[in-house]
C-alpha cells in the first residue's frame, strides 16, 4: 500500500533528505505503511529507510539520521493517512440513531476506530477489527485501548448491539487482556437491561483481567425525544440510579482491597440522579475516566477551591452570568456562592439551560445548544460576561451542535461569551476577569 505525502515541514528531516510533496510513502525500515499506527510506530528509530515513489511512479530510497521519537517531518491528505472506520453495529442505546434532522452530516457518522482509540481516546466495540487489526495491535503493543464493553454476556451484548458478531468479539478483549495491553473500559448502562445483576457478571469477569482491565466507567443511557421507532427505553429513576451505584460501589471496594485502585466507578450523572453526594476527589484517584463524566464535578471542585487559596477579588464591580447543563448548575452555584462570599464586588448568576433541542432527559451541558441558550437568555441582563462550558463547542471550539456560532450567540445576548474548559483555575480567572485586570 501507498501513501500520498500531502506536505513536508521546512527544515524537517524529510526537507532535507529531498522528499517533495505528491510522493508515496511505501515503507520504512522494510514495514509496509498502511496508516497512521504504522507511520507513527515506525518512525521512531534513529536510523530510517524510507521506500517512495517519485511524481512520476519511480522508486526510490532514502536514509534518514535523527533522535529517537524525533518526527521526520511528513504530513499527508488526511490524519489517519487512511479512511475512517466505521461501526457496523446497530445498539439499543446509539446517540447518534437519536439525532433529529438537519444537523451537520459529520455528526450522523458512526466511528469505530482502534486507531482513534489510541490517538484520541475514542471507545471502540472490538467488532469492527479484522485478524490483521488484532494482530498488529497486539505486535506493536498499542497500548492503552479503549473498548466499549457494555456486557459481558455475549447473547446481551449480541441484543444490545444489534449484531451477531458482537458476542465472539469478547474474545478479543481477552487476547489483548493476555498480551498484557491495558485497557479502559466503558459501560453504558441501560435500566433493566444490563445493569442490576448483568452489571454484577460483567464487573466480575471484568475484575478477572485486573490489573491489565486498568478502568471502567460505568455511564447512564442518555435518551433524546427523538427515538421514534428505536427500542422501548426510560431514563434512570433515583431508585435505579442508586441500585447501579451500590453495585459499583460494591465492587469497587473490592478491587481496591485487591489491587490498590478502585478500577470501576459510576458517571456523576448516576449521583445527581440519585441524589447522593459526589465523592471527594481522592475518591478517583487518578481521575483515568474524566471524558466519561466520571469524577468530573470533584475534579472541578478540587481544583477550584486550590485556586481559591490565593486569587485576588475584581479591582471592580463585575457580574458575570454562567450557562451550564441543569444536572450541574446546583453545584456550580454552590461554588460560586462560596467565591461570592468571599469577593463582595463579585455577582454570578448560575442558568440551567433547559434542552429542549434533544428533550428534557438530556441534562448535562456537554449537549446544550447554542440555539436554546439564545432563547432562553434573549433579553436578559448578563452583565459582563456569559461563561459556558467548552465541551458545548465541537473540537475547535467554534460552534455548538446546532451550528450555532460562539459570536453568533454573542450578538444575539448582546455579551462577551468566553468558553471555559472543566478546570477550576480557569473557571475562577474567567469569573473574576484575571485576563481584564
Amino acid at each position: 500500500m501507498a501513501v500520498r505525502i500531502q506536505s513536508v515541514d521546512r527544515n524537517s528531516f524529510a526537507a532535507h533528505a529531498g522528499i517533495r510533496p505528491g510522493e508515496m510513502l511505501l515503507s520504512i525500515n522494510g514495514h509496509e505503511i498502511e496508516d497512521v499506527l504504522d507511520y507513527r510506530f515506525y518512525e521512531i528509530d534513529e536510523k530510517l529507510s524510507l521506500e517512495l515513489l517519485d511524481q512520476t511512479e519511480k522508486p526510490h530510497a532514502v536514509l534518514i539520521r535523527k533522535g529517537q521519537y524525533e518526527s521526520i517531518g511528513l504530513k499527508f491528505e488526511t490524519y489517519l493517512m487512511d479512511q475512517q472506520h466505521s461501526c457496523r453495529n446497530h445498539c439499543i442505546f446509539c446517540f447518534i440513531d437519536q439525532l433529529p434532522p438537519g444537523m451537520r452530516e459529520s455528526l450522523y457518522f458512526k466511528d469505530d476506530d482502534s486507531r482513534l482509540s489510541f490517538l484520541f481516546g475514542n471507545y471502540i466495540t472490538l467488532t469492527n477489527l479484522s485478524e490483521h487489526e488484532i494482530s498488529r495491535i497486539i505486535a506493536m503493543h498499542i497500548s492503552p485501548i479503549n473498548i466499549s464493553v457494555h456486557t459481558m454476556d455475549p447473547q446481551l451484548r449480541v441484543k444490545m448491539m444489534g449484531n451477531r458478531f458482537a458476542g465472539g468479539a469478547l474474545r478479543t478483549l481477552k487476547r489483548f487482556a493476555e498480551a498484557n495491553i491495558k485497557i479502559n473500559c466503558q459501560l453504558v448502562l441501560c435500566p433493566g437491561i444490563n445493569d442490576g445483576a448483568q452489571l454484577e457478571r460483567t464487573l466480575r469477569e471484568l475484575g478477572e483481567l485486573c490489573p491489565v482491565v486498568q478502568s471502567i466507567a460505568a455511564v447512564p443511557v442518555g435518551l433524546t425525544k427523538y427515538r421514534q421507532g428505536l427500542y422501548p427505553m426510560e431514563p434512570y429513576t433515583s431508585e435505579q440510579a442508586a441500585g447501579v451505584l451500590n453495585i459499583v460501589g460494591w465492587f469497587g471496594d473490592e478491587f481496591l482491597k485487591k489491587f490498590g485502585e478502585r478500577i470501576v466507578y459510576a458517571a456523576d450523572e448516576f449521583y445527581l440522579c440519585a441524589g447522593r453526594p459526589i465523592p471527594p476527589s481522592e475518591f478517583y484517584g487518578e481521575f483515568s475516566q474524566l471524558e466519561n463524566g466520571v469524577g468530573l464535578i470533584s475534579n472541578l471542585s478540587q481544583e477550584f477551591h486550590d485556586a481559591m487559596q490565593d486569587f485576588s477579588c475584581p479591582g471592580k464591580a463585575r457580574r458575570v452570568t454562567v450557562a451550564t447543563g441543569v444536572a450541574a448548575s446546583k453545584f456550580i452555584r454552590g461554588l460560586l456562592d462560596e467565591l461570592t462570599i468571599k469577593c463582595n464586588n463579585l455577582t454570578c448568576n448560575v442558568v440551567a439551560v433547559t434542552n429542549d433541542f434533544f428533550g428534557h432527559n438530556i441534562t448535562v451541558a456537554g449537549l446544550v445548544t447554542g440555539g436554546d441558550i439564545i432563547r432562553q437568555l434573549r433579553g436578559a441582563d448578563l452583565g459582563d460576561a456569559l461563561l459556558i462550558p467548552s465541551v458545548m463547542l465541537r473540537r475547535e471550539g467554534d460552534v455548538f451542535l446546532d451550528d450555532v456560532s460562539v459570536g453568533e450567540l454573542s450578538r444575539a445576548l448582546q455579551v462577551r461569551v468566553i468558553p471555559v474548559k472543566n478546570d477550576g483555575y480557569e473557571l475562577l480567572d474567567a469569573v473574576i476577569g484575571r485576563d481584564e485586570i
